[in-house]
C-alpha cells in the first residue's frame, strides 16, 4: 500500500468510537454521507456516528423499524422477499441499506452511503432464525451489498453492540477501499 492510500488507525483493539470516528474521517475527507436504516439495533449505528464530533457534517439521518410493513412501506423492502425467506435476510439487508440512501436524500442531494442492520438479538428466534443471527447492508450510489449470516453469541444487548462495531467497520473497509481505487489502488469493494 502506497503512503498515499486513505488509511485508518489499525489499533489492536477498537472501541465503537474509535471505528465511527474513522468512518466520520473518512466521509468528511472525501465529502460523502451517510444514512441509516436499522432494525436490532435500535439506534446503535445512529447514536455511535453521531458520538463523533464533527458528525454533522457527513451524518445525514436515520430511522429505526421494528415493524414489518414500515419496511416495506417506508424503505421499499420486497413485500416477496419478505413473505419468501423473512426479515433475517442478506437481502432484506441490503435493500434496508438502499433505503436508508433514499429517504435521507434530501434537495436532490443523495445520500452517499447506507447502512442497513437486522437480525435476531432474542430473547425469542424470529423466522426461524436462532438468536444472533445478524445481517448487515452497505449501499453504495453504484451497489449494494450484505453480509452475514453471522452469528453473534450472548445476550440481546451484546448481539446488538456486536452488530454495531461490524456494521461501522464494514462500511469503514468498504470507505478505505473506495479511496484507494480512485487513487489507482485494486480493491474488492461493491461497486
Amino acid at each position: 500500500m502506497a503512503s498515499s492510500d486513505l488509511q485508518y488507525i489499525q489499533r489492536t483493539t477498537e472501541t465503537v468510537l474509535d471505528i465511527a470516528s474513522d468512518v466520520i474521517r473518512l466521509l468528511r475527507s472525501a465529502g460523502e454521507t451517510v444514512g441509516v436504516a436499522e432494525s436490532l439495533t435500535a439506534g446503535g449505528v445512529m447514536a455511535a456516528l453521531t458520538s463523533v464530533p464533527g458528525a454533522s457534517a457527513a451524518f445525514r439521518g436515520g430511522i429505526v423499524f421494528y415493524s414489518t410493513p414500515l419496511k416495506q412501506h417506508l424503505l421499499h423492502v420486497d413485500a416477496e422477499l419478505i413473505a419468501r425467506e423473512g426479515v433475517i435476510h442478506a437481502d432484506v439487508a441490503a435493500q434496508m441499506a438502499e433505503g436508508a440512501r433514499k429517504v435521507t436524500t434530501f434537495d436532490d442531494v443523495p445520500t452517499t452511503w447506507g447502512i442497513g442492520t437486522t437480525g435476531v438479538a432474542g430473547p425469542d428466534s424470529q423466522d426461524g432464525k436462532p438468536i444472533g443471527t445478524v445481517f448487515i447492508g452497505i449501499a453504495s450510489p453504484n451497489a449494494s451489498r450484505a453480509w452475514g449470516p453471522f452469528s453473534f453469541p450472548g445476550p440481546r444487548e451484546r448481539v446488538r453492540e456486536t452488530t454495531v462495531i461490524e456494521a461501522l467497520s464494514r462500511l469503514r473497509d468498504e470507505l478505505v477501499a473506495k479511496s484507494n481505487e480512485n487513487k489507482g489502488g485494486n480493491t474488492n469493494r461493491i461497486e
